[in-house]
């Protein structure tokens, strides 16, 4: 192992990293390694006060992002320089101070002493270098603004002007409280995030990426179309075990997006799709983006709620790319893929069955009211379990000793129910030992150590996004300047609530174009959320809302980082991929408006099954229009007046009252009476 990146791509969600060899990866490894286990033994054990695991998961962010990425991408990128060193050993460092002086901290909370600044400051600077060196300027730029804002803010005119706030209140409420940058979201980055990106690094080195291809390939590679609907599955399902979009993108991309273009579609339409599909990933139960999780814990509601509210809409958007993608495919006059190239998905489970396991537990706990910290915990240890225990059931010979095998291991799993976690890391134990003695285990071993320095790795960014938009949200309690904007959207959504919805769309996009979608929900959901609350809307669904759109500014040119992901393997102009993108993700910007109308169709409020299916059945009615209209094919071509009263139909539909649901209804069936007689006529002449 030479590097901790992954080479060959031209694209880089995140900032250039080093490519390091000798010592100085050795001690890189290193702390990825101590990063992970730090994690695991706070999640098995909870050692410390949750200010002091915070601070410290915030000093390992710091650590191995300054030994990872250079100052500048024009820096030497195979060797740290000193003052690399010294930046993260110093937050690395400092990140103690909570645990050394817990007891002093809380005697003297609000009355921070000359070293409490002085350390605070380091950290708060360290964080905004790490954030800008990992996600670029903008989001930096966006949090320095609120910063100033608290120090400057009285000198501001109007009701944009606070009261002042000394230097010391800042830095007490940015880095020595938790409400600020060791707040919410660095929280459930140190808990539950990081379990879960751990969890999906362990099942994606352990072949979990092959076997989903393999299922999707076998499912629909012959259909009309087959490779592109293999990418929307197989993103689907990728989406289940990872919560970055980008990360699906350069994953299942490698393998999706040169089959769709060997097959007959365009270089943009393949990479296209490809954003779309992995995108939805983040809005895909069970296991959605670290945004679900964030929202869960700032709602104080259990996670399976924010599943249940984002389950039917999640369906809706892959059933809305499935459904463009078949389309183009009949446009076109493209194919599936030969009988011969697509695997039998019965087989691909057959000899991977166990990987599917964890999965499902998972799910199973996070159903059935467990924590997802638990749920995680779980998952990931049975993950561990079932991946070493392969490769020693493997050199059993005979079926019935590999039988007698997974018995025995169940049983010894199940033990933990007795005598708890203690039970699992002596099984655990007892496999690597195993691995050590049979052929071919030290190579799982090595798959183990590489997905516990993978789930480090990719840990990075997203706490690190946490950590700096703990600025904003301290300056914001601060300074309670959130209901001042909130106070703007109430007024105009005295006037009207699609305003007031369109403006924070708005909002959402184009914080977008510069952040991650972690802070950009935690902003907006600050700030606009309460306001959309008091206006009526369901609590979920105001945040539901915010979180869509922070997802869909990853598809909308001009800054649109799944596209340009996506750009960089199909070869093609990333801008013209993103708007090609935003025409097949068209249900992720109107089903969020439905929503709001008909909350039912997130499962909140008063619903019914009766209203449920009707506005199901409504919205996939309005998906199957605007797919013929986007595409301009359904059965056969449409010509441009045909499109555009399919567009309308597909509008009327949307909005939720009762005339313009019948007007919709009413002009889809004169449209597909009349397309059906159109075709049957051309077919006889």
């Amino acid at each position: 192992m030479t590097s901790l990146h992954t080479p060959a791509d031209e694209f880089q969600e995140h900032g250039a990293q080093r490519t390091l060899s000798g010592t100085a990866l050795k001690i890189v490894i290193g702390a990825a390694l101590t990063f992970s286990t730090y994690q695991l033994i706070v999640a098995g054990f909870s050692p410390l006060s949750s200010l002091t695991m915070r601070s410290l998961h915030v000093g390992f962010l710091l650590l191995l992002t300054f030994l990872m990425y250079p100052a500048l991408k024009s820096g030497k990128l195979t060797s740290i320089v000193w003052y690399d060193w010294l930046l993260a050993a110093a937050g690395f460092a400092l990140s103690f101070y909570h645990w050394i002086f817990e007891a002093d901290l809380i005697q003297r909370s609000g009355d921070p002493t000359t070293a409490d600044l002085v350390v605070g400051t380091i950290m708060v600077v360290l964080v905004f270098e790490a954030t800008r060196r990992i996600l670029g300027l903008a989001l930096p730029l966006v949090c320095g603004t609120f910063l100033l804002y608290g120090l400057f803010g009285q000198y501001l005119p109007g009701p944009l002007a606070h009261r002042a706030y000394g230097f010391d209140q800042i830095v007490n409420q940015l880095w020595l409280g938790t409400e600020g940058i060791l707040g919410i979201p660095v929280m459930v980055s140190a808990t539950y995030i990081f379990l879960f990106i751990l969890f999906g690094a362990f099942l994606e080195h352990a072949g979990m990426i092959k076997l989903f291809n393999s299922v999707a390939l076998g499912l629909v590679g012959r259909a009309k179309g087959g490779p592109a609907k293999v990418a929307v599955i197989s993103s689907g399902f990728m989406g289940t075990i990872s919560g970055s979009g980008v990360a699906n993108v350069l994953t299942v991309g490698q393998f999706t997006i040169p089959l769709m273009k060997r097959f007959g579609y365009s270089s943009i339409f393949a990479g296209a799709v490809e954003a779309t599909s992995s995108m939805g990933g983040q809005i895909m139960p069970p296991v959605m983006g670290a945004v679900a999780f964030i929202m869960a814990e700032t709602l104080n509601v259990p996670y399976v709620d924010i599943v249940k509210a984002a389950v039917i809409p999640a369906i809706l958007y892959y059933v809305t790319a499935f459904w463009i993608v078949h389309l183009e495919a009949g446009r076109m006059g493209l194919v599936g893929l030969p009988k011969d190239q697509c695997p039998s998905p019965v087989k691909a489970l057959k000899e991977s069955w166990y990987l599917v396991l964890p999965l499902a537990g998972l799910v199973g706990m996070l159903f059935h009211g467990f924590t997802p910290m638990f749920a995680g915990l779980t998952g990931l240890a049975l993950t561990v379990i079932l991946i070493l225990g392969a490769a020693v059931a493997a050199r059993l010979s005979g079926t019935a000793f590999r039988y007698v095998f997974w018995l025995a291991l169940g049983l010894a799993a199940a033990s933990f129910v007795e005598f708890g976690i203690y039970a699992i890391l002596a099984v655990i134990a007892l496999l690597v030992l195993l691995c050590f003695r049979v052929k071919g285990g030290r190579d799982t071993l090595r798959a183990v150590r590489l997905s516990l320095i993978d789930g480090a790795r990719q840990a990075l960014p997203v706490g690190v996004a946490c950590a700096v938009v703990g600025v904003i949200i301290g300056v914001l309690t601060l300074t309670g300047a959130a209901s001042s904007f909130a106070g703007f959207i109430l007024t105009v959504g005295e006037k009207s609530l699609f305003l007031s919805l369109f403006l924070t769309m708005i909002v959402c996009l184009i914080l977008g174009m510069g952040i991650p979608t972690i802070p950009n929900y935690i902003i907006t959901s600050s700030i606009a959320a309460p306001a959309l609350l008091s206006l009526g809307v369901p609590l979920i669904v105001s945040h539901m809302f915010v979180f869509y759109f922070g997802i869909m500014a990853d598809l909308t040119p001009p800054v649109a980082l799944a596209a340009f992901a996506a750009a960089s393997i199909a070869k093609a102009s990333p801008m013209r991929i993103g708007f090609k993108a935003t025409q097949i993700a068209i249900a992720g910007f109107v089903i969020p408006y439905m929503a709001v109308y008909t909350p039912a169709l997130m499962l909140q409020g008063h619903w019914t099954v009766v209203a449920v299916l009707y506005i199901v059945g409504k919205a996939l009615l309005a998906i199957a229009l605007w797919g013929a209209t986007a595409v301009g094919y359904l059965l056969a071509p449409l010509k441009i007046h045909e499109r555009v009263f399919t567009g309308i139909a597909a509008l009327m539909l949307v909005t939720a009252g009762t005339l313009s649901d019948q007007i919709g209804f009413v002009m889809a069936a004169i449209f597909i009476g009349w397309h059906v007689w159109q075709r049957r006529r051309l077919a006889v002449a």
